[in-house]
């Protein structure tokens, strides 16, 4: 094994805990569902986007179709597993409304999997073919998942208050893109290069946010308890424009 192996290899370990810890930032927010034995107002969207990015990924990262991408497989299958739990949970506690989305968009996504595997194994038989195909999937959802902390951009703005920005999964975001955009370079891979590039940018946008409406936040007992929730938990658009909302908070794989 050469030494940029080694590196790659090195590197790819840390991006896989710091992946983990990015798929685990949501559990507050499952754990709050869990007690209160509602899912109130909170989102499955994020989550199912995750799911297929984390498809997506594994496909990507199979020996038939990128080789020496073990790395990317397991951190994956273990983000897919997570966010299928997150799934669970909210679907136990949905209403009626919120469990046929989840049930219809998880349809949607397999059957668009299956498509582009069959697509891609008996239409492609190159490695470069089919991963170019994959790749361009990957880099599409893994951006919708980095990108969807940015959708409070406008309230934090708007109040110049970051109570509802969710420092932990910004930073995890910032982190986890950084970590496996130095592992692509290493090894060049174009698309994982492109999709955590843009999540390295999307991290660090938010970061930037962050600092800058820091000090104006309400610092009053209030604000820091609705501060400190909303750094670990992602809630709907909705719930977001409410005058007085509750704690709020989730992208990616690699």
């Amino acid at each position: 094994m050469t030494g940029a192996d080694t590196a790659r290899t090195v590197i790819g370990i840390i991006g896989n805990v710091i992946s983990f810890a990015l798929f685990a930032s949501p559990s507050p927010t499952f754990w709050r569902i869990w007690k209160k034995r509602s899912v109130e107002e909170f989102s499955p969207d994020p989550y199912l986007a995750t799911v297929m990015n984390c498809m997506f990924w594994i496909f990507y990262g199979l020996p038939v179709v990128h080789p020496n991408s073990t790395l990317v497989v397991t951190i994956n299958s273990i983000g897919l597993a997570v966010e299928l739990i997150y799934l669970t949970i909210y679907f136990v506690f949905a209403p009626n409304k919120g469990r046929l989305k989840v049930i219809g968009v998880l349809c949607l996504e397999l059957a668009f999997m299956a498509a582009v595997v069959v697509v891609t194994l008996t239409k492609l038989h190159t490695h470069a073919s089919r991963s170019n195909l994959v790749g361009i999937f990957c880099v599409v959802f893994g951006v919708l998942m980095y990108a969807s902390p940015l959708t409070v951009m406008k309230k934090v703005i708007t109040t110049k208050s970051v109570e509802y920005m969710p420092f932990y999964l910004s930073l995890t975001n910032f982190l986890n893109g950084v970590i496996w955009l130095t592992y692509a370079l290493i090894q060049f891979d174009l698309y994982i290069t492109i999709g955590n590039g843009l999540g390295a940018v999307s991290g660090a946008i938010q970061l930037i946010l962050y600092a800058c409406y820091y000090k104006s936040t309400p610092k009053d007992k209030e604000g820091k308890e609705k501060g400190k929730s909303s750094e670990v938990e992602l809630a709907s658009p909705k719930r977001l424009n409410k005058p007085t909302p509750q704690a709020t908070a989730a992208n990616t794989a690699a």
